[in-house]
């Protein structure tokens, strides 16, 4: 009697999943894998009963046997001796099987990097600098994406070098506000002082805030600015501001603030503010108007427009030759430079020399103001006083 074990189809060592065989290929020879064949005569009635044991284990009926011994690869170069059962020296060929190499998975591989998001372009540049006739500014933005400080310069006012008109503009929530102010606001305060004169020159400044902002509105835009401009117009000088923006003279070596600014702390602020029915406190480490801006006056900010105005306060006076230049400024200088610091900074690269540097002295109050912490927009604007006389 002949049993034989048949392993190449066995479904409990060989699996026949497509993810890793070739079913097509599955038997060929190799030494991977062998296979016993038994080979056993017929059992004579003497037989012991472990040949019994052993014919009752398979039958030709059965030709998906189990049973598959699994042997070590041998050594490259010997041949895989066929392995018999039985006592008996005859062989029989050994059927060799393969598995086929499964094909390579695509496993994604997790960065463990972080992937910044792509640096914005041009609005959004970390330095901006422009050296005009008679005036320089320097502009460096904080830890924002994008830069929300603006400034603009008009020279020639109808023809004339002797007037021109200087801003600033500080944005916040966006710089809609101030771009839409920097455009627009030299526009309204000279078309205002064209239609009202060099009497009501002060009245002429607050509408072309007050349309300023009107105009911003209708934009529907929930930004806002603060502003300081300079207007000088026959040998005058006059200084205007919303917000923190601040402008500082230098009267012979001595600061002078021509403009406060207008925040919530502020007694007169807090006072009118909480008039109209709003609120003032402490948040964030600064007071807010409802716990939200920290400054009282502006342009845009229509969420808060009941409270934060765009109305200026304005000083006028005649330009001196003891008023040597200029500084405009937002409050990313203000808030770590005091205005007699900035003075005695600015001044050396101003007065005194051969060739002033000032566009150096903006850049260098810039500087001081990063140094000493400043994570804010900075713009400085210098204005030589002297030309204008």
């Amino acid at each position: 009697m002949s049993c034989s074990v048949a392993v190449s189809s066995s479904p409990v060592f060989s699996p026949s999943s497509s993810l890793f065989y070739n079913k097509a290929s599955m038997i060929s020879p190799s030494h991977e894998a062998l296979t016993l064949t038994l080979t056993h005569l017929k059992p004579s009635h003497s037989s012991s009963s472990a040949s019994s044991s052993s014919a009752s284990l398979s039958s030709p009926k059965s030709p998906s046997s189990p049973f598959r011994i699994r042997l070590p690869k041998p050594p490259t170069g010997l041949s895989s001796p066929s392995i018999s059962a039985s006592g008996s020296s005859s062989t029989s060929p050994s059927t060799v099987l393969k598995r086929k190499r499964p094909a390579r998975l695509a496993i994604p591989v997790a960065s463990l990097g972080f992937v910044a998001p792509a640096t914005p372009s041009m609005a959004e540049r970390e330095v901006v600098e422009e050296e005009g006739d008679g005036y320089s500014v320097y502009c460096k933005r904080g830890r924002r994406e994008a830069m929300e400080d603006r400034y603009s310069a008009v020279l020639n006012v109808q023809g004339d070098s002797k007037q021109s008109l200087f801003g600033v503009f500080d944005g916040h929530g966006g710089a809609k506000a101030a771009e839409f102010s920097a455009e627009n606001l030299d526009k309204n305060i000279i078309d205002e002082v064209m239609r009202r004169g060099d009497e009501e020159i002060e009245e002429a400044v607050k509408e072309g805030y007050l349309n300023t902002d009107s105009d911003f509105l209708k934009e529907d835009v929930c930004s806002g600015s603060c502003c300081v401009t300079a207007l000088i117009r026959k040998g005058n000088l006059v200084v205007s501001n919303a917000g923190d923006c601040r402008a500082v003279i230098s009267r012979g070596g001595v600061a002078e603030g021509l403009t406060s600014d207008h925040r919530p702390s502020r007694k007169e602020e807090k006072d009118r503010i909480e008039a109209m029915g709003g609120y003032v406190d402490f948040c964030h480490g600064t007071w807010r108007i409802q716990g939200s801006l920290a400054v009282s006056r502006g342009i845009g900010d229509r969420h808060l427009k009941q409270w934060v105005i765009a109305e200026p306060d304005t000083k006028a006076l005649r330009i001196k030759p003891e008023h040597e230049f200029l500084i405009l400024a937002s409050d990313g200088l203000w808030d770590k430079v005091s205005n007699q610091e900035a003075v005695d900074l600015a001044r050396p690269w101003c007065m005194g020399i051969d060739k002033p540097e000032p566009l150096t002295a903006c850049k260098n109050l810039v500087d001081l103001s990063v140094s000493r912490g400043s994570c804010d927009d900075i713009s400085v604007m210098l204005i030589q006083l002297r030309r204008y006389i």
